[in-house]
């Protein structure tokens, strides 16, 4: 068999042209840095978007998945299988709540959860129940639902029409709120720290005013943590910061420990709305990514990284507020524990060119947002070493403008 050259041009003939991969092949990695074909190490500030919340060749997630693929890879949801119900069993502990269903990816989950809400509004008798909301600037995923319910033109162009019956209420708009949901609406999404809209957190006074609306109108809450949960914003799920009290929670991205895996978590309300063949999934809930997921959870919990990612956050906080004392290219900086933001005076993204060129990974979301999502194993000097690097890229910035 030949041997593929990975470069751009082969990209360019191999792939559809929908990602604007960096020129950059990575080989492997180890712990928050990744390395090049070339042996370049690259400090990674986003965590593979989220995932890799153990870095990279963390032994007990090696160990837990290798040990499970030489067992049974694949069996299907016909069979009961170990890994499931531990992992299972151990996200109803630690979120309190009643049933799970496994999926794949952060955007199956939100898929399932509106099937799951609306089949619940079905079930009172109210056939006109049907209302989905989510609230503007967030980001639900790329399937018809979910990327409805994220509606941003950039996202949905091309692609319409989208799923009836969905809406978006203006984030943080207690009045837009009221206006918004009724007797009619069957559930609203939420992410308590938005992610892809540049790092930005619900406020204590709009979720009261939502949990208050549910009691009144009766429709779910449903909490998208794909990239704010399992331990990043300082707490296992960002919801408990804000009292959120949702109805389903939709969890992804570092859950698998790197594998493709999901969960829709839902309350003694919904838990006996699927029935069987309802929904279903051939390769949720895989048992390897099921073991990577325990192996995952069980890391956090040794290493303490829930408190770790505080301490770091706060780190980063605090040096990125003398960056942004320094260099008047930095307007905001929002800390949500490892999740962070840094809003710019014009668009990010050619800050992320710059900063490969010194061998960090960030990237550039909401069009003047710097994001940071570094694994929750970062160590202080690993983010000291961001630091400076964004204060060599900010300060050369200004001796070139100077220079002009």
């Amino acid at each position: 068999m030949k041997r593929v050259a990975i470069n751009q041009e082969t990209e360019q003939k191999l792939f559809f042209h929908n990602y604007a991969r960096f020129p950059v092949a990575v080989t492997h990695g180890e712990g928050v840095w990744l390395i090049s074909d070339d042996g370049t190490r690259y400090l990674d500030m986003i965590a593979g978007i989220g995932v890799n919340a153990l870095g990279y060749g963390d032994k007990r997630l090696v160990d837990a998945i290798s040990s499970q693929a030489a067992k049974l890879i694949h069996a299907s949801n016909l069979f009961m299988m170990e890994p499931q119900f531990e992992l299972a069993d151990k996200l109803l502990a630690l979120s309190g709540l009643s049933k799970v269903f496994f999926a794949n990816s952060g955007t199956e989950a939100i898929e399932a959860a509106i099937k799951i809400a609306r089949k619940w509004a079905g079930l009172s008798g109210d056939q006109e129940k049907k209302e989905v909301l989510s609230l503007s600037n967030c980001f639900h995923g790329r399937t018809y639902g979910a990327m409805s319910l994220t509606a941003k033109p950039k996202y949905v162009d091309g692609f319409e029409p989208l799923l009836a019956g969905t809406g978006m209420i203006a984030f943080n708009d207690i009045l837009d709120l009221e206006a918004k949901v009724s007797e009619k609406t069957a559930a609203v999404f939420i992410e308590v720290v938005q992610g892809e809209g540049g790092i930005h957190r619900i406020s204590q006074p709009f979720i009261d005013r939502l949990k208050a609306l549910r009691e009144q109108y009766n429709f779910l809450i449903v909490a998208d943590e794909i990239q704010a949960g399992c331990g990043r914003t300082g707490t296992f799920f960002s919801y408990t910061q804000v009292d959120a009290d949702p109805d389903l929670v939709c969890l992804a991205k570092p859950l698998g420990g790197g594998l493709p895996l999901s969960a829709v978590i839902g309350s003694e309300k919904v838990a006996d709305v699927l029935t069987y063949g309802n929904h279903g999934t051939t390769f949720g809930g895989n048992p390897v990514a099921c073991a990577a997921g325990i192996a995952m959870i069980k890391a956090i919990e040794e290493d303490n990284l829930i408190e770790h990612a505080r301490e770091i956050g706060t780190f980063l906080n605090n040096e990125l507020q003398k960056l942004a004392a320094k260099h008047p290219q930095i307007l905001e900086i929002r800390q949500y524990g490892l999740m962070v933001g840094i809003t710019v005076d014009k668009e990010a993204k050619p800050y992320v060119g710059k900063a490969l060129q010194k061998h960090v990974v960030i990237n550039a979301t909401s069009v003047n947002v710097i994001r940071l999502l570094p694994p929750l194993v970062i160590s202080r000097e690993e983010a000291q070493h961001c630091i400076t690097v964004l204060d060599e890229i900010f300060t050369e910035e200004a001796a070139a403008e100077q220079a002009c």
